[in-house]
This record gives structure tokens, C-alpha cells and sequence, in this order.
């Protein structure tokens, strides 16, 4: 249990409110231009070497929607089972900012391309919790004001304006959490599925995965809402939680000691633990919203529509029932390995080549996993792909080699890329399974112990593991340990008769 959820229950313990909590969830889009021109959307470019008179927001020019990112947001829609409007419009959000060229930003207001939605968090003691989701929007963002790094003086602030135009889907949930793991549990989903779907990396240290939390707190069993705040810069799914049980409890102490809380935005500070009023928080009516002139309504047909649902993969809520089905797995196992898509295809394909699925399970679980922790790298640079992996297991199965010697296989071909069969004859460790053989090397064992065979046949049978260990070293860990173990107990019962 994290330690602000520690926090959150010793609170809400003690006091007589709930909180009410809502997420807005802006997701960059893996497209490859930006919403409404042609500039590149790659990470990481020189400041403002990936801008045009469009993002730069110049007189005269004319938007074009990113037909691409259109179909993300429909795909993501469709995914956490939204209406997708036939026809949704544009509109212009309106406020200065000076990262924000045109004084505007284009987004969508009374007509969204997908409402009405709703995904399940599993919470502890595998019970399930629908979460709503209010609506899905396309947006473009907004440039980056640079005040923080070395390179800037004190007194002044610079625009980078690559992020200016880069296409975003809002995903805007209803109030529908209550507490601060929960709203872990619903960014950790979220976060899974634009991963899942392919539509955003959910890389939220580079900010193509952003949150901004609305929440108040209201008596228990009333039904009008309190006054709402809003969290904003938070930089991972902890510092959600985090930043929520603090305002909880921020906002806790004012209304228990006759406060009022104000409508407010406040920005999170992680490495100091707390939030701060960064300014009164805004209305809708604040952004004087209207139709984008420039923009024709957006229009999804009904066999578009259908195209993007056919081609829509299994979803890893699907994926994880029919492989506690099907594979026999347990709910952990099946969470895990369903987590991300790579690494569930990466099983499937291993899980369906074996007898024994959870054998697949224990395996990718194990080492796939550890070796990628380790070398830090994606799953497409792992030299064992998933037919190694069932080999290994193949191998184990008919004794040809132990488990232990598994695990040097795997490294071996993680390292050289050979076939494991191959790895097996260079690293010289076929298990040795014949009984003729290992007869002279167990009796070698029993002569060079005569103190362990003599108090073993006086009733300390715990001996015969350190006699196991002695045959096991003389046979440099080639020899099946089961037939070891028969030959030993066979000898010494012998002795013993």
C-alpha cells in the first residue's frame, strides 16, 4: 500500500466529508505532423526548428485537421466504449498565454467527437469499479514557456514553440472517483490503453501524458457538490496521488475549522510534497468559446467508424479473461503479463508453443522481464525471441537440461543471439539422465563420506540433501537430480538392509 494512500484513510478516518474527484487526461497523439499543419511532431527537436506560419499563428493562414488524429481519437473512443459523434465541430478556446502565438486555442466545446464512455479500475480484493468518462475531445497544444533550466537567467522566460500545434485528445472524466487511489488506478488504465491502442507513448516525464485533477469535498450522503479546485503539473501517476491526498487534506482543515474553500487552481510542487495557488480557477464562459471559422465540421461515417472498430486489437481487459480461462492463470499473473501489448503478444506467442502455459508465464514473468530491467531496453531489441523461450522450456520438459541450467541458457543467447539447443552443446550442460552413468559418480560420493553414510543409516536421514549437494557437485550440476536422489536412497538403503 503506497504511503499516500496510508495518508488518505488516516484522514477521511477521522472526518465527516468525501471527496469528489474528476481527471482530465490530455494524451499526445503518435501522429507524425501536428493537428492542423505539416510540422513534425518529433521529441526533442532544436526550440522552434519544428514550426510554420500555421502553428506560429501568423494572419492569413488556414488550419487543415490531421485526418489521422481524428482516427486516434475515434479509436481511443471506441475503445472505453464512447458514442462517437457523426458530426463534431471546432471551436475557439480563447485566452493569452504567451506560449500561445494566436490567442487562442482550438479545441472542442458543445460538440466532442466521443462522449459518454466508462472504463473499470479492479481495486483491492479484486472488486471492480466503472469510472465514467464524460467526453473525448481533439485539441491542439500549446507552445512551452522555459523558465527553469540553467541556461535561463533569473528575470526572464523563453518561448519554445515545437509543442505549439501538436495534436491532443482530452479524455475528461466524470466525478466519479473518491479517493486518490482510485484515481491512480484510472490514470495507471488510461495510461495502458493509449499504450495498448498506439495512439500516445503515456510517457508522462516528457509530458505527451499530462493530468490536471478537479476536486472537492462534500458532507457524507449529501448530493450537491462542494466547491472544486484544480491540481495541475503533476509529472507521474504518484504525484497525482500524492498531490490529491494533500489537497484532501488541505482542504479537510479549512472546512473543519470553519473555512471556505475557494474556487482556485493550484500548481503541485513534488519535491516539496504541496500545491500552491497559481490563480482563480476559470468557467467555461471565461473562454468565450465559439465555432472555429476556419474549420469544417468534422464528419465520421458510419463504415469509417466500422473500419476502426475491425481493426481494433483485443483489449487487455479481453486479453487477460481468456487467458484466465483458457491458459488456466491467475489474476495476478494474467494483470501483469496483460500490462502492456509488446510484452502480452511476446507470452501469447510462447504460451501457445508450450504444454504448459503458466510455465510461459513464469518464464516471461522472470527472466523476459529481468532481462529487460537490467539492460534497459525495449522488447523488439531482445535477442530471445518467444520461440527461444519455449525451447528453453521444451528443453527443461524432456530433462535434456535442469532448470537452473535454463537460466544460462537464456543469458547465453540473450547475449549471442544463438538458438538455445546450440547455447546447450557450447556451454557443455546437458543434464546427464542415465543411470549407468551417474552409478560410479554416486558411489564415489558415498566412499569419499563414510561419516555422513554412518549417521545417516542411524536414523539422520536429513543427510542424504548434503549427500544430494555432494553428487550434484561432483557431477558439476549435469546430473538429474531425481535420478541422483533414486541411486543415493537406493545405496544407502542397501548398505542399511
Amino acid at each position: 500500500m503506497l504511503l499516500s494512500e496510508l495518508k488518505f484513510k488516516e484522514i477521511t478516518s477521522k472526518m465527516k466529508y468525501e471527496a469528489i474527484i474528476g481527471l482530465e487526461v490530455h494524451a499526445q497523439l503518435l501522429t507524425e505532423s501536428k493537428m492542423f499543419c505539416g510540422c513534425s511532431t518529433t521529441f526533442g527537436g532544436a526550440p522552434n526548428s519544428q514550426t510554420c506560419p500555421v502553428c506560429l499563428g501568423m494572419p492569413g493562414v488556414l488550419p487543415v485537421v490531421n485526418r489521422k488524429a481524428v482516427e486516434y481519437a475515434v479509436r481511443m473512443g471506441l475503445a472505453v466504449h464512447c458514442d462517437i459523434r457523426s458530426r463534431s465541430i471546432f471551436a475557439r478556446k480563447n485566452f493569452y498565454y504567451p506560449d500561445m502565438p494566436k490567442g487562442y486555442q482550438i479545441s472542442q466545446y458543445e460538440a466532442p467527437i466521443c462522449e459518454n464512455g466508462w472504463v473499470e479500475i479492479q481495486q483491492d480484493g479484486g472488486t471492480t469499479k466503472k469510472i465514467r468518462i464524460h467526453r473525448i475531445h481533439l485539441e491542439e497544444d500549446a507552445g512551452k514557456s522555459v523558465h527553469e533550466e540553467a541556461y535561463v537567467a533569473e528575470d526572464e522566460t523563453m518561448i519554445d514553440l515545437n509543442r505549439s500545434g501538436m495534436p491532443l485528445i482530452e479524455i475528461v472524466s466524470e466525478p466519479d472517483i473518491r479517493s486518490p487511489k482510485e484515481a491512480h488506478l484510472y490514470l495507471q488504465k488510461i495510461r495502458q490503453l493509449v499504450r495498448w491502442l498506439g495512439v500516445c507513448d503515456g510517457n508522462m516525464e516528457e509530458g505527451s501524458l499530462r493530468c490536471d485533477a478537479n476536486i472537492s469535498l462534500r458532507p457524507r450522503g449529501a448530493e450537491r457538490l462542494g466547491v472544486k479546485t484544480e491540481l495541475k503539473n503533476m509529472n507521474s501517476i504518484r504525484g497525482v496521488e500524492q498531490a490529491l491526498t494533500f489537497e484532501v487534506q488541505r482542504q479537510t482543515d479549512i472546512l473543519q475549522n470553519g473555512g471556505i474553500v475557494v474556487q482556485q487552481t493550484l500548481l503541485w510542487d513534488d519535491s516539496a510534497g504541496l500545491a500552491a495557488p497559481m490563480r482563480s480557477k476559470e468557467e467555461a464562459h471565461d473562454y468565450r468559446y465559439f465555432p472555429d471559422p476556419d474549420l469544417v465540421p468534422v464528419i465520421v461515417e458510419d463504415a469509417w467508424k466500422q473500419d476502426i472498430q475491425s481493426r481494433l486489437p483485443e483489449l487487455p481487459d479481453k486479453r487477460k479473461e481468456r487467458w484466465m480461462a483458457d491458459f488456466g492463470l491467475s489474476d495476478y499473473d494474467a494483470s501483469v503479463l496483460s500490462e502492456d501489448r509488446e510484452i502480452s503478444e511476446y507470452f501469447e506467442s510462447v504460451a501457445t508453443a508450450v504444454e504448459e502455459p503458466k510455465q510461459a508465464a513464469n518464464w516471461v514473468m522472470g527472466e523476459v522481464l529481468r532481462k529487460l530491467n537490467e539492460e534497459k531496453v525495449p522488447l523488439s531489441d531482445l535477442k530471445v525471441r518467444p520461440e527461444n523461450v519455449a525451447e528453453i522450456i521444451e528443453l527443461i520438459r524432456e530433462k535434456t537440461i535442469s532448470h537452473t541450467a535454463g537460466k544460462k541458457v537464456f543469458d547465453y543467447v540473450a547475449s549471442t543471439g544463438d538458438y538455445p539447443r546450440t547455447a546447450v552443446e557450447k556451454l557443455g550442460i546437458a543434464q546427464v539422465s542415465d543411470s549407468s552413468e551417474l552409478d560410479s559418480l554416486v558411489r564415489k560420493v558415498l566412499d569419499e563420506n563414510p561419516d555422513a553414510v554412518e549417521k545417516y543409516k542411524a536414523g539422520k536421514t536429513q543427510l542424504l540433501g548434503f549427500l544430494m549437494g555432494q553428487a550434484m557437485q561432483e557431477s558439476k550440476g549435469r546430473g538429474n537430480p531425481q535420478v541422483i536422489r533414486q541411486l543415493l536412497q537406493a545405496m544407502l538403503d542397501a548398505e542399511e538392509a
